[in-house]
């Protein structure tokens, strides 16, 4: 260890998690958001390949599985709340790096998952059979988290499309687009862990080290997730067409009946014009002039409205 200064740990799971000061066999090695020490001990002490460190720190990195030199990489995306971002809910690269007898798992992003699943083990009293059923377990927690998120989001739009109830804004639909955006995002990577996990059931050498069950538990789960955020994606797509439509129908009668207004205006204007041009009328000399003008402008006026009234356009 490191005195707690690096976010480098050393976790041995008997009956729940406990944290040792130096490695030990059949550790696993959680390193969040690695400082330059961190990746120098990866790379200097354990031998891992600093390629697999450069593709676990791309944010876009695809969930995917390869082997190097006796490593085995794994990539796993994992959902994040990101309170920092326009965008409330995003997904990042998990790696696990496996080695007899090492298991390192690296992510560049301080997330909820993590520390959630060793607060769970100690809590269970977990006991790990081997680095494969840590890895799924982990792939269960990742799901599972996705839902938890999933849940989150859809109360967000819920709440969104009551205050578009209320008054319809670009600032409200701007949400939605947000919230939608994190959605596709879920959509897509929990497709590629999908796509990964059928990789891994497919890994002959390996099966033996499988637990069917836990197996059948993690495909269960993402179905789950993915099923539940295509559903709510959905669901939200149709909303925001909805709003959009009657943010539209609204700006139509609005312009509508400002039009209906300038015609309004435009006949007494049009009136007062002509009876105030320098030219004689009938009305020049005549004292209840004023009175007779503004009277037929009023009646001129009165017909538009009942005719514009009559097309509902008021």
């Amino acid at each position: 260890m490191n005195g707690g200064f690096y976010m480098r740990r050393f976790l041995w799971c008997d009956e729940g998690f406990t944290e040792k000061e130096v490695w030990q066999a059949d550790c696993w090695i959680n390193v969040e958001v690695p400082t330059p020490a961190d990746i120098k001990y990866l790379i200097e002490d354990l031998n891992v390949p600093d390629s697999f460190l450069s593709d676990i720190e791309d944010a876009d990195e695809r969930p995917r599985i390869e082997e190097e030199d006796g490593w085995t990489l794994i990539i796993l995306r994992i959902p994040y709340r990101d309170k920092g971002n326009d965008i409330p809910y995003i997904t990042v690269p998990l790696g696990f790096i496996m080695k007899a007898p090492y298991f390192v798992t690296v992510c560049h992003y301080n997330t909820d998952m993590l520390p959630d699943f060793i607060r769970y083990g100690n809590r269970k009293r977990l006991t790990l059979e081997g680095n494969w059923d840590l890895l799924f377990r982990l792939f269960l927690s990742s799901s599972v988290w996705y839902l938890k998120y999933l849940k989150q989001i859809n109360y967000q739009s819920r709440q969104v499309e009551k205050e578009l109830e209320k008054s319809i804004e670009n600032e409200e639909l701007q949400r939605l687009l947000k919230i939608e955006k994190s959605l596709v995002f879920f959509i897509t990577s929990m497709r590629g862990n999908d796509n990964l996990l059928v990789k891994l059931k497919n890994l002959k050498s390996q099966r033996k080290y499988y637990d069917d069950d836990l197996v059948e538990d993690v495909e269960i789960e993402l179905r789950q997730a993915l099923d539940s955020a295509r559903i709510y994606s959905d669901i939200l797509s149709g909303t925001m067409d909805a709003y959009a439509s009657v943010i539209s129908n609204n700006l139509n009668v609005i312009m509508k009946r400002m039009t209906s207004i300038s015609m309004l205006l435009m006949i007494p204007t049009l009136v007062a014009s002509l009876y105030g041009m320098n030219v004689p009328n009938s009305l020049s000399e005549n004292r209840h002039g004023f009175v007779i003008i503004f009277v037929v402008c009023m009646a001129f006026s009165l017909v538009a409205f009942w005719f514009l009234k009559r097309r509902r356009w008021f």
